[in-house]
């Protein structure tokens, strides 16, 4: 066995976790057209063929356009339950131990669906899998940046029954023209709260974006990060905190944040003492679920043994998981790197 292949194994092996993953990203063709159809409401497809013809865009706004249509045919409670259950069931076959998981709940109150038939459906899901197979998480709901800051406290007035189901609150959709400073006072809020805080930042937004999030929102960990290497002294700050930047590799691809894998920045922010790790995003439209991300960049950029170590710890301690999970699963990772 070669060198990668032997990596592409161990990376298979190991426990993995994953902090940056939206439920509803991980709508797969054939269950969007299966559910739809349950719920009689009509995509513009005929087929699932023809859907997933749709999978293959081009640009952030067809992506956008897709995955807000997807949404369309979550009607039920079991429908959330059946969309989060059929993500875990993958990722359980991929040794991932531990999920941080976001949904959108504006993008189904808007639609009429009441947040309680969401986030019933999806801790239910999540509570059967740690049962059945002893997979952790915790729920992270997130606020659309592309509506208004009113939108988001309304949203968080909603959840306000459910908060000992919420771990953490996000922030995503659009970034541009859409900094975490619009979303300062929510955040305050939600601080006050006692709830975790996390924020998209330099994916597509500028480098003051990540200032922002930092300074403004006071983020416990920054979701994606790709554009904070721009700024030396932003690379120092985030460094000097020891932030988590929870990475997403094929869907930086797929959305042109790189244009090949080969230069993947994830290697550049390890020798920058940066705490990357690698997640999948939206994995039905991005080409890959977590043992996909990590074959890539096996693949394409060379990442040592060492480099691979040093990612699946670091996506155990960047979890919010218990200490004394974080120091099971370390263990596992020293023993099956030594072997």
């Amino acid at each position: 066995m070669d060198n990668t292949a032997s990596l592409v194994a161990l990376s298979q092996a190991m426990p993995k976790t994953e902090l940056h993953l939206h439920i509803e990203g991980t709508f797969e063709p054939e269950q969007m057209f299966a559910i739809a159809q349950r719920n009689q409401v009509a995509l513009k497809y005929d087929t699932v063929d023809a859907l997933k013809e749709a999978y293959q865009f081009t640009n952030l706004q067809d992506f956008l356009d897709l995955y807000y249509q997807g949404m369309s045919v979550l009607l039920h409670e079991a429908d959330f339950y059946d969309l989060t259950m059929a993500y875990l069931e993958k990722v359980h076959s991929e040794n991932v131990v531990h999920v941080e998981i976001f949904f959108d709940p504006q993008g189904h109150t808007e639609r009429g669906i009441p947040f309680e038939v969401q986030i019933t459906g999806i801790r239910r899901a999540l509570e059967d899998a740690k049962q059945r197979w002893g997979m952790t998480y915790q729920l992270i709901m997130s606020f659309l940046r592309h509506l208004s800051e009113d939108s988001a406290f309304q949203t968080l007035e909603e959840a306000k029954p459910f908060l000992n189901w919420i771990d953490g609150v996000g922030l995503d959709s659009s970034e541009v023209g859409h900094p975490p400073e619009k979303f300062a006072n929510v955040f305050a809020a939600c601080r006050d709260l006692g709830l975790k805080i996390t924020a998209h930042a330099g994916e597509e937004g500028p480098p003051e974006y990540v200032w922002q999030a930092l300074d403004l929102i006071k983020v416990q960990r920054i979701d994606h990060g790709n554009r904070a290497l721009e700024d030396d002294d932003l690379v120092a700050e985030i460094a000097k905190q020891q932030l988590t930047l929870t990475v997403c590799p094929l869907s930086n691809l797929k959305l042109c944040v790189v244009n090949d894998m080969t230069e993947h920045p994830i290697r550049t922010m390890l020798k920058l003492g940066l705490k990357a790790t690698v997640n999948s995003d939206d994995p039905a439209y991005f080409g890959g679920y977590m043992n996909d991300n990590y074959q890539a960049l096996i693949e394409r950029t060379q990442i040592s043994k060492q480099e691979l170590y040093q990612l699946a710890c670091n996506g155990i301690e960047g979890s919010w998981m218990s200490p004394t999970d974080k120091q099971k699963h370390l263990q596992q990772i020293d023993t099956l790197f030594n072997q």
